[in-house]
């Protein structure tokens, strides 16, 4: 899981150096993050780790922090 959220977390620093993201817990219900990021960061994911986030794992609550967003890899890996 390691190597899975440092991977991640290259990805989000690259997209948004200004954020703390091993501190912030609420990314998305907390406004840190908008729309546009949001999109620019699904295609990211989908592209370092070949999945394909499905539209009903589209919720605040799997991206509002690191380890949500680990959690979801994890469950796609799984499917």
């Amino acid at each position: 899981m390691e190597n899975l959220k440092e991977r991640l977390l290259g990805i989000l620093q690259e997209a948004r150096p200004d954020i703390d993201f091993e501190k912030e817990t609420a990314l998305v219900s907390g406004k840190v993050l908008d729309s546009i990021d949001i999109v620019g960061l699904i295609g990211a994911i989908d592209d370092e780790f070949d999945i394909r986030i499905k539209p009903n794992f589209l919720k605040p609550q799997y991206f509002d922090s690191v380890d949500a967003m680990v959690g979801l890899l994890e469950k796609l890996d799984e499917e």
